[in-house]
C-alpha cells in the first residue's frame, strides 16, 4: 500500500548526501529566491495536475522521494496527491520545511 510520511531534516540531508534519497522542492518560484537547498530539484506545487505528474515528478530508482517546502504542510499536501494519484509508492515529507533547515543550521544558497 502507498504511504507518506514525514522526515525530519537530519534524516532528509542524510539521504541526499549518501544519495539515498531524491529531494524536490515544491515551492512556487518567487520562494526559491529567498532562500534554497543546493542540489534539489525544484517543481512547483501550482504546476502539478493529475495529467502531467509522470512528467514532472521522477525519482531514480531505488532513492526515496522527499518532499520540501517553506514549513512541511505543502510538501506533505503534495506527498498525500501523489499517493492518491498512485503515482508513487512511497513519498516523504520533510517536517517543517526548509525554516526546519535553515533553524537547524545547515546550508542554504
Amino acid at each position: 500500500m502507498a504511504s507518506i510520511s514525514e522526515i525530519d531534516v537530519e534524516t532528509a540531508k542524510a539521504w541526499m548526501e549518501s544519495g539515498e534519497g531524491h529531494l524536490i522542492d515544491v515551492r512556487e518560484d518567487a520562494e526559491l529566491m529567498q532562500a534554497s537547498i543546493d542540489g534539489v530539484e525544484h517543481v512547483a506545487m501550482s504546476t502539478l495536475t493529475p495529467e502531467n505528474i509522470a512528467e514532472k515528478i521522477s525519482v531514480p530508482d531505488g532513492k526515496k522521494l522527499v518532499l520540501l517546502c517553506a514549513a512541511g504542510q505543502r510538501s506533505y499536501q503534495i506527498g498525500a496527491f501523489l499517493v492518491d494519484q498512485e503515482a508513487v509508492e512511497e513519498v516523504y515529507s520533510m517536517a517543517g520545511g526548509i525554516h526546519a533547515w535553515q533553524m537547524a543550521g545547515l546550508p542554504l544558497k
